[in-house]
């Protein structure tokens, strides 16, 4: 695949889309919270069940798009993504406006959230696999961290554009019913405009084994990339989840209300999602990093990040520290995705990519809940905790023989197109739709 082509600029902006809403939900969440008068870890936990599903989703999604092809299974999980915001963005309005209890409306959140969870991952699944299936071993680091740079915009432009949403007519809840908007777009353009190819595992004709991939998760190709992931991702959900409140609380001493710390809330996730992008977009192409530099280099700064946030309290220390540990998810992120992808075969690439989206649930699940209880204990506490985690991501890059070498060369694997990518000098399959 040409990453210039329309085809990558399609798949760019379904990643981007679903990060840029997401993050803008995460942005306004606290204050949403807030203004509800509910418990921090009640709201991170209410909303748990969302990538617990998202868990359970993720291999399902994997397996159905190596029988129905990437294209169609991109369609259901924006189709869930819109429908997820919408539904969200209508419960907040119903609580905020006391048109619906506040107990009611969150339960309503939750469910709409939960929607996300059983359909948000089919999507970026489809996405990497559709990549994976059209780009060479050689292209693949690149392509991958292309492709997660997606999200890192998508977190640029999700809390950055928040707070413009947040109007009198629709309060806090705006940013959702946008996002829903932005999203039934980009749903339309995959519709008309992205080529789906044919469909790489056809048992009848080929021979291709529908259980291909089965087992993934404990194949010791993956297992400590996956580890690491697991890690590195829970890491960064706490901080995720914890920085909202954070801020708010920083702000509190200087008489700042909740509804006007929203501004200084995107400017931190505008700092992080600027560093991440500064990683994927300049530092790793420029420096030409491969999987095994890139996970090194991403737990070591996500451990500094958070280091900084322990020593450095204050507003602009947890901007600093959120700024840093981002850069450092930005250098891990694609690394451990690309690794996965180059240490298993071309059969297996859906259900990787589905282990991959697993991570995400995963590390939204228990990370989350604990960081925010952390939190209300003791403000350093889950920034303690993510240095564990992330000093143990660390020893593992360089305790495990298998991160230590990189993923292999594997035989079979050149340059020569899979059987849905046509050769590069002629055109895309733009009518097989």
């Amino acid at each position: 695949m040409n990453l210039r082509s329309p085809a990558f600029a399609i798949l760019f902006a379904v990643s981007l889309i679903a990060a840029a809403g997401n993050m803008a939900l995460q942005s306004v969440l606290p204050a949403i919270g807030r203004e509800f008068r509910l418990s921090d870890t009640l709201v991170a936990g209410a909303f748990a069940i969302s990538a617990l599903m998202w868990t359970f989703a993720s291999p399902f999604w994997a397996r159905l798009s190596d029988r129905i092809g990437r294209k169609k299974v991109i369609l259901i999980g924006l189709s869930g993504f819109v429908v997820s915001m919408a539904g969200f963005g209508l419960a907040a309005t119903s609580g905020l406006e006391r048109w619906l209890g506040v107990g009611v409306a969150f339960v309503l959140m939750a469910m709409a959230r939960t929607v996300y969870g059983v359909f948000g991952s089919a999507a970026p699944i489809a996405s990497q696999a559709y990549v994976a299936d059209r780009t060479s071993p050689e292209q693949r680091t690149q392509a991958m961290s292309l492709l997660a740079s997606a999200q890192g915009l998508g977190t640029v432009i999700g809390p950055a554009l928040a707070p413009f949403f947040v109007l009198p007519l629709v309060g806090l809840a705006g940013p959702m019913y946008a996002f829903a908007l932005f999203g039934l777009v980009v749903l339309f353009v995959v519709w008309r405009r992205l080529p789906s190819g044919e469909v790489l595992r056809k048992p009848s004709a080929s021979g291709h084994r529908d259980d291909a991939g089965k087992g993934l998760w404990k194949d010791p190709r993956v297992r400590d990339y996956l580890l690491y992931g697991l890690l590195t991702t829970g890491a960064q959900a706490i901080n995720i989840s914890v920085l909202g409140f954070h801020v708010i609380d920083e702000l509190a001493g200087t008489g700042i209300a909740v509804r006007a710390a929203q501004p200084f809330i995107g400017i931190a996730m505008l700092a992080g999602a600027a560093a991440t992008l500064m990683a994927q977009w300049g530092l790793i192409p420029l420096l030409k990093l491969q999987p095994r530099e890139l996970m090194r280099w991403g737990a070591a700064l996500a451990l500094l990040g958070n280091l900084m946030s322990v020593v450095a309290p204050g507003y602009y220390g947890a901007v600093i520290g959120y700024a840093v540990v981002s850069m450092g998810i930005g250098f891990a992120r694609p690394g451990f995705t690309a690794g996965s992808s180059l240490s298993v075969g071309p059969l297996e690439q859906g259900a990787v990519a589905g282990l991959m989206m697993s991570l995400a649930g995963l590390s939204f699940l228990a990370p989350p809940v604990i960081g925010v209880a952390l939190y209300e204990l003791f403000e350093p506490a889950p920034f303690i905790a993510n240095v564990v985690l992330l000093t143990a991501a660390t020893a593992l890059c360089f305790g495990s023989a298998r991160l230590r070498a990189g993923p292999p060369d594997l035989p079979g694997r050149d340059e020569t197109p899979s059987p849905e990518t046509p050769p590069a000098s002629q055109p895309g399959p733009e009518g097989n739709r």
